[in-house]
């Protein structure tokens, strides 16, 4: 189910970032442009830090402060 969600994470965001790019090329709308942009980014950003593998628990559970 996380692989399916990060997927549509990825199209969400690179349809956002075209949009942002055609808004502000063909419909000379700067503002929501450079803002649909800045979404994608976010979503690109979420995805690579929910793909990134973190530590295991046990691990954690092992270690001193």
């Amino acid at each position: 189910m996380a692989g399916a969600i990060l997927s549509i994470l990825m199209l969400a965001g690179m349809a956002l970032t075209g949009g942002g790019i055609y808004a502000i090329v063909k419909k000379d709308d700067r503002k929501r442009g450079v803002l649909m942009i800045v979404a994608g980014l976010v979503m690109f950003a979420n995805v690579a830090i929910s793909a990134i593998p973190g530590p295991d628990l046990p691990g954690l559970e092992n270690s001193t402060p």
